[in-house]
């Protein structure tokens, strides 16, 4: 029955052209974040009788490249998103004849700013993170190049060391979660004043300043790996870098959490949102592919329950913080049916 199901299907697949053709393993790329959630309930539904997942981490600005370039076996049933999706993501979806997305959120991440456990502890503003990872400083009223090389140079009160803070690439929706939470609304009035007014006298650069990092060596971009970013915060006590929390609850020997604006992560403070850098977290199945790709459905279903981003489900275990009831059960609702999201 199930060989004649996968049959159909893909005669249904080859006679439409807008739905995928049958492949029998659904294939998810996206957020390096989501990633070890997603691995986790891919391999426990390998056991269920449909093939396990293939799981790409190709960040979530990569991921949604890959899953808006059009509908087929050739394109992915899944991204992961550490953010939600773009506007200008969208636009590339309804191109490519993508127009029927559920969006899932998972439950909730808090980014943590993590160095070596070896190193005092330290509390930051979003103000002075800024000051340390921007490209500009506001000198006597303009924009120069950034003029900070340490820490206290900032702030008395901040380490005498050399800034030096491992950043995701541009494709990472953490780094874009970091500019929205940090680098926009740590920036002084004065430099949003100077970077509109440049904007205005025709720097298209200065449209969105908080994606302006500085390029001396001080911000360091990495790849989507985040396993490697805590190898060399391990090495090196005067390193910082930032990634989900998960990524730090594994590595709690190794790594503390820096506070910022006075606040520590943890299940509670990223839940209620008292941490300052709490975000959700989500995956977009494309529809299309349903009722084609075997479990595709299914799948969603699975991730979706209690048992897996519940309270005490399983994804909880290993830093996943559980939605509010009301948001869960409307999760839970979109998942059923598979609601579409608005493309507007």
């Amino acid at each position: 029955m199930k060989k004649l199901t996968i049959v159909l299907a893909s005669i249904v697949a080859i006679s439409v052209a807008t739905i995928a053709q049958a492949r029998d393993q659904i294939k998810i790329v996206g957020s390096s974040t989501v990633f070890p959630y997603a691995t986790i309930v891919a391999e426990r539904f390998g056991q269920t009788g449909f093939k396990t997942p293939v799981i790409e981490s190709t960040g979530t600005g990569g991921g949604a490249k890959l899953f808006c370039a059009g509908v087929g076996e050739a394109h992915p049933d899944i991204t992961n998103a550490s953010r939600a999706m773009k506007d200008k993501e969208k636009a590339l979806c309804k191109k490519n004849g993508v127009n029927d997305i559920v969006e899932v959120i998972i439950g909730n991440d808090g980014i943590t700013l993590a160095y070596s456990v070896d190193a005092e502890p330290v509390n930051f503003t979003k103000e002075q993170l800024w000051k340390a990872l921007a490209k500009h400083s506001v000198v006597d009223g303009k924009l120069v190049d950034n003029i900070y090389k340490t820490w206290d140079q900032i702030d008395p009160s901040l380490p005498k060391q050399k800034i030096s803070v491992m950043i995701p690439p541009g494709t990472s929706g953490t780094r874009d979660a970091w500019n929205s939470l940090v680098m926009k609304k740590g920036m002084p009035k004065e430099a949003k004043a100077l970077y509109k007014a440049g904007f205005e006298a025709g720097n298209k650069k200065y449209k969105k300043p908080q994606k302006l990092y500085r390029e001396d060596g001080a911000a360091i971009e990495v790849g989507e790996n985040d396993s490697l970013i805590i190898q060399k915060l391990s090495e090196d006590k005067e390193m910082f870098g930032f990634f989900g929390f998960s990524y730090f609850l594994a590595a709690r020997d190794k790594l503390q959490a820096a506070s910022i604006e006075g606040g520590q992560p943890s299940l509670e403070s990223i839940q209620d949102y008292s941490y300052a850098v709490a975000r959700p977290l989500f995956f977009y199945v494309k529809k299309a592919h349903v009722g084609v790709i075997p479990g595709l459905h299914e799948f969603v279903k699975e991730f979706t329950t209690t048992k897996a981003i519940g309270k005490r489900g399983y994804l909880a275990e290993i830093g996943l913080v559980p939605l509010d009831a009301a948001t869960y059960r409307t999760v839970r609702d979109n998942s059923k049916s598979l609601t579409a999201m608005s493309m507007e």
